[in-house]
């Protein structure tokens, strides 16, 4: 008879001293952090009245036409930026992706600092950006505009560069084989193989640059969250709730539109 306990693998078998060091490292990180930062709950007791509070005095949401008519051209200038900046980033991205794609870019190894950049991009937060960008240019929806382009860029960067990496390898030694240029292979054979990867990713695009410019505004970059921040720092908390509901149901639609749109792709 086959001993059980030689025939069955150990489920800790592929974990190392170094692996259980980590392991218990990070959990010991994890609870101490939460006890410095994680709520209370005597925190939580004591913050409820207050918010509870807080929704009775958003509640009923403004209905004026006037203000309405406010919102509106606000959501109006908020979906401009995320549209503008998005197709700017997407057609931008395009060039980055293929200078820091492994394998693809015509640099070499100068890839490198392509895909850096691109990491670079990525890694600033957008408030962050969009204070930059109010210092340079003003305030307003440009430095909005700007803003979602740059981190469309570093959105769309990488994963356009892994589509390219990744992208079937016999069209492209066909053409080499030929002698074609390194443009005309990704013409030729990789743009076309990943089409529907490059799709996906910019539609995802567009539907987090308009989460994104909605709070842009909170820092001066234009859009529906500078009159979020208004209704807020004069504590017009009817305008506020108005405003959260109007900018639910803009992204609640983009979401819905482009999950329609990649399920066509699909």
């Amino acid at each position: 008879m086959t001993d059980i306990r030689h025939a069955a693998p150990s489920r800790l078998s592929g974990l190392t001293p170094t692996h259980f060091v980590a392991i218990v490292t990070l959990g010991a990180l994890i609870l101490a952090s939460m006890g410095q930062v994680a709520p209370s709950p005597q925190q939580l007791a004591t913050g409820l009245p207050g918010m509870v509070d807080l929704v009775g005095r958003m509640l009923p949401p403004n209905t004026e036409p006037a203000f309405l008519w406010r919102v509106g051209v606000r959501i109006l200038e908020t979906f401009q930026i995320a549209l503008v900046g998005a197709a700017i980033g997407i057609v931008l991205s395009l060039p980055v992706a293929w200078l820091a794609a492994r394998g693809v870019s015509p640099l070499g190894r100068g890839h490198y600092v392509f895909k850096a950049f691109v990491s670079f991009l990525r890694t600033v937060p957008d408030l962050v950006w969009a204070l930059l960008f109010v210092a340079t240019v003003g305030l307003g929806a440009v430095a909005g505009t700007m803003t979602i382009m740059v981190d469309t860029i570093g959105f769309c960067g990488r994963f356009f560069a892994e589509a390219m990496e990744d992208a079937e390898k016999d069209p492209q030694d066909a053409l080499t084989a030929i002698g074609a240029r390194r443009s005309s292979i990704l013409a030729g054979a990789i743009l076309p193989d990943i089409a529907p990867s490059l799709t996906n990713s910019s539609l995802f695009a567009l539907e987090k640059a308009v989460r994104s410019s909605v709070v842009l505004g909170l820092v001066g970059a234009g859009g529906i969250g500078q009159e979020l921040k208004v209704a807020f720092d004069l504590f017009q908390y009817r305008n506020a709730s108005t405003i959260i509901l109007v900018i639910f149901v803009i992204v609640l639609a983009m979401e819905l539109i482009t999950d329609k749109l990649r399920a066509r792709i699909q």
